[in-house]
């Protein structure tokens, strides 16, 4: 158990492991979940980037202030009541958006989203993540972090399919 593990700093969090597409593999808390959804991928995309209408389709969050979804950008948000304050890493949209994270002042994270297209109207989703702070792993697990990433998805699934596709001719 990495009990007292804080991970790398912040700036280096965000410049040599989210903007590289990595999180961090030493951080006592990780996850990695997959969903596919019954979607165009531009319409997965939509319903992540509009981060401010994420109370619409997703319980668990929502978004305080935010600019411009743009790499180096700040935004806050919150989560289960936790405030974060994160700065874009990596925004390809339909692609990937990641970001670095920090919640109570030294609970460090990274959240990654990888989308990609599997034929016109089906989209796989990935989902990574990476989170340390000292006693973190005493009162928070992988596990658990699995189980809110993997609502999310559910959530993202059920709002995705129930939005109207154009019928191809």
């Amino acid at each position: 158990m990495k009990l007292f593990y804080t991970g790398p700093a912040t700036a280096d969090l965000h410049e040599n492991y989210a903007k590289r597409g990595l999180i961090d593999q030493n951080a006592p808390v990780r996850s990695a979940s997959t969903i596919e959804i019954d979607a165009p991928v531009a319409t997965v995309w939509q319903l992540i980037a509009d981060m401010r209408d994420w109370p619409a389709w997703r319980t668990d969050a929502h978004v305080t202030e935010i600019g411009n979804i743009e790499v180096d950008a700040e935004f806050r948000w919150v989560l289960n009541g936790m405030r974060i304050k994160a700065v874009f890493a990596t925004v390809d949209p339909e692609r990937e958006i990641a970001w670095t994270g920090v919640a109570f002042g030294c609970m460090r994270a990274i959240d990654r989203m990888r989308f990609e297209a599997l034929g016109e109207n089906r989209t796989r989703v990935t989902m990574e993540e990476s989170l340390a702070g000292p006693l973190l792993s005493s009162f928070f697990t992988s596990e658990k972090l699995r189980a809110g990433h993997e609502q999310m998805l559910n959530q993202l699934k059920t709002a995705a399919e129930s939005v109207p596709t154009l019928s191809r001719a």
